[in-house]
């Protein structure tokens, strides 16, 4: 029979097994960025810049010490590569092989990309990168129409191609713009390219997910990857009945943890350390699971039409007391140095707001820093009667 848990023990499970908030780290500081990454097996590349990049950001919380130049560094020094798990993403290079059975299946025609192919251009596109090394969507010359959503030109279309199905790499970038080549001049010797069988990438799958996230549904652990889910089901199986998984039931809903995951409720949670997330941290990415163990209805609504929103363009989770008990709209004025928190909106269910004030003044000081602001502008919360609690907290840290 399996075992129940409470959610407040599932929640506490998937906060450890996410490492959030952060337990005390030794070793360099880049060396706990890197250990970041080959635990959540990935960290989602953004281009939205209203605080500092979502990368860095959910970087950041799980290491204190982290700064903006690890991510450029382990990429130029091949730790760490360029590529996509549910979205674009930093992957750990220890995992490279992993990322090939998508790769052969955009190569094969089995599974499309956003464009349609001109194998003509990739030819010419590729060509040129071997013959003149490394280079950007810029040095190709536009002269066709843009086409697709993002309305990008053909030869970036081109690259992104070769990109996906894994004949270039991404070596280094150059003020946030992807810098190609060829794979073989950028991948390690020792790198493993075999190609696992489907068992074996089934299982990477489930116990790469299983120990970044506590518990999971097979669901969760294909979460938008084409033509998994029926082997990921199958696996799941197989494995509870080795003893390799469990399955564990909470209020009503079923998972499956690692049974050396279960070890981590013996351990102690930092509830009073407040954390403010990022939209793309691994934590949150999943908004159906995140809503089912937390009571946490979430929506990023910088892509919500501005009369429609409810709490801002760039609406931050915030995690305290082991749960995610208000969401905070901010945008950096960087040429100020002014961190602007348009709406701060509290749950329903917070009620010691006081307590929860002092952890976020606490907070705020690292989070001001992390933006390369020294200044702060509160200017709406939700109810409006914690604002002058905030407000004196916050003269206090700008002063």
């Amino acid at each position: 029979m399996a075992e129940s848990l409470s959610r407040q023990q599932a929640r506490k499970l998937v906060l450890l097994a996410q490492r959030l908030p952060p337990a005390k780290q030794t070793g360099t500081a880049i060396a706990a960025t890197l250990t970041a990454i080959e635990h959540l097996g990935y960290i989602q590349i953004d281009t939205i810049s209203a605080i500092q990049r979502a990368h860095h950001h959910t970087l950041w919380n799980r290491n204190p010490r982290y700064k903006s130049s690890h991510l450029d560094q382990l990429l130029v020094d091949k730790q760490i590569f360029e590529y996509w798990s549910h979205a674009a993403a930093y992957l750990p290079m220890r995992d490279y092989r992993y990322s090939l059975p998508r790769k052969q299946a955009i190569a094969s025609g089995e599974q499309n990309h956003w464009y349609e192919r001109d194998e003509q251009l990739m030819k010419l596109v590729f060509e040129r990168i071997t013959a003149e090394g490394p280079l950007m969507a810029k040095d190709f010359e536009h002269t066709g129409k843009k086409s697709g959503e993002w309305k990008s030109k053909p030869a970036k279309q081109a690259l992104q191609y070769l990109f996906m199905q894994g004949e270039l790499m991404v070596p280094y970038r150059i003020n946030f713009h992807k810098v190609y080549d060829l794979t073989e001049r950028v991948l390690p010797e020792e790198t493993d390219t075999t190609l696992p069988c489907p068992a074996e990438y089934a299982r990477f799958l489930i116990t790469s997910y299983l120990q970044a996230n506590g518990l999971g549904q097979s669901a969760e652990i294909a979460y938008l990857l084409k033509n998994t889910k029926p082997l990921v089901s199958t696996t799941l199986q197989e494995m509870v009945l080795s003893g390799e998984l469990q399955q564990v039931n909470v209020e009503g809903n079923s998972y499956y943890v690692l049974p050396t995951s279960l070890e981590l409720l013996g351990k102690p949670l930092a509830r009073s350390k407040l954390k403010i997330l990022s939209p793309f941290d691994n934590l949150l990415i999943q908004r159906k699971r995140i809503q089912e163990l937390f009571g946490f209805d979430y929506l990023l609504e910088c892509y919500v039409p501005e009369a429609k929103r409810q709490y801002g363009y760039f609406s931050l989770p915030v995690l305290w007391n082991g749960k995610l008990v208000a969401r905070m709209d901010c945008k950096t004025e960087r040429k100020k140095l002014l961190l602007h928190i348009h709406h701060l909106a509290l749950e329903p269910g917070l009620v010691k707001t006081d307590d929860f004030a002092l952890s976020l003044y606490k907070e705020l000081a690292s989070f001001l820093q992390f933006n390369n602001c020294s200044n702060l502008q509160l200017h709406k919360t939700s109810p409006a009667n914690f604002k002058p609690v905030l407000q004196t907290a916050i003269n206090s840290l700008t002063r």
